[in-house]
């Protein structure tokens, strides 16, 4: 147990994800105008991506801890771009899909007077902006997190 709750690459994924969840309460406050605990916990898209902060976070950690040049931060990297490129991707269509869907299935049953009580989740991948600001978030978090003690990381 005590080398699972030490283990620097592991916390410091964690922690990013953690912190940039918990920014997004605030993000979202700010652009609905609403706040919302269920964002902490179960909230995807939104400002700052915290997939890009966790996998930004392991993979400046392996860099850190591994080096450079080691396999461990190679396979990091390559992670860590597949994981951006999807949430401005792949994930971003399924969002803006899921909005076209929505409108188009309201407008299908305001036509016959019923309701349809189901929507599409629509905010579900990130702008660029978010991709970037989770980035900063899980670098940060790692090299703030690389000065704890309890982690030993040899290059301090």
């Amino acid at each position: 147990m005590q080398a699972l709750i030490t283990n620097y690459y592991l916390i410091s994924a964690m922690a990013a994800w953690l912190l940039a969840q918990f920014l997004k309460i605030f993000t979202g406050f700010f652009k609905e105008q609403r706040f919302s605990l269920k964002a902490l916990f179960f909230g995807t898209g939104g400002m700052p991506s915290s997939h890009t902060a966790t996998v930004a976070s392991l993979c400046t950690a392996c860099a850190i801890g591994q080096g450079f040049d080691s396999a461990v931060f190679a396979i990091s990297v390559v992670l860590a771009i597949i994981v951006m490129i999807d949430a401005m991707g792949v994930r971003r269509e399924t969002g803006k899909q899921s909005r076209a869907l929505n409108i188009i299935i309201e407008e299908l049953f305001k036509s016959d007077g019923n309701t349809f009580d189901t929507r599409f989740k629509e905010l579900i991948g990130h702008t660029p902006l978010q991709v970037v600001f989770g980035f900063i978030t899980g670098v940060i978090t790692a090299i703030a997190l690389s000065f704890v003690p309890a982690f030993d990381i040899s290059f301090l």
